[in-house]
């Protein structure tokens, strides 16, 4: 699976702090709902589209499922911001180091995980894997727009 990628600012370069929004979370899997509810209740904060939000949620949701199962992270972060009012930037950040590919799956029909990049290639814009400023691993990033 390729990543669609773009040349794009880093949320990391947000000037205005009203327009993004940071978690630092532990490496565990109840980390995955905090994270669902802090951006979702930034983004309704933002008063943006339900189905915006809604998938952006998921993505994020989706993101930081990876970062938590398949790297050995002491923390991951998650971000998202307005890049403009009618587009979002979401970002995870692990620290896994091993400059490993992203692993292309193919889930059988029974299979109970194994769809996280497929939702997000069917979701997002656009995204991409970036080396991470901030831990040194990769930082995962996917654009939506209303």
């Amino acid at each position: 699976m390729s990543p669609h990628t773009t040349s794009s600012p880093q949320l990391l370069d947000a000037p205005n702090q009203e327009r993004t929004h940071w978690l630092e979370l532990p490496p565990h899997r109840s980390s995955i709902k905090v994270a669902r509810r802090s951006i979702g209740a930034r983004l309704s904060a933002w008063r943006l589209p339900g189905d915006l939000c809604a998938d952006a949620v998921l993505l994020v949701s989706e993101l930081a499922t990876n970062a938590v199962r398949h790297t050995l992270s002491a923390r991951i972060l998650c971000g998202i911001g307005l890049v403009t009012e009618q587009c979002l930037r979401l970002e995870v950040h692990d620290h896994d180091r091993t400059d490993r590919a992203l692993p292309r799956c193919e889930p059988c029909p029974d299979d109970e995980s194994g769809r996280g990049l497929l939702i997000v290639e069917a979701i997002a814009d656009s995204w991409g894997v970036d080396r991470s400023r901030l831990t040194g691993g990769n930082a995962v990033w996917a654009h939506l727009t209303a």
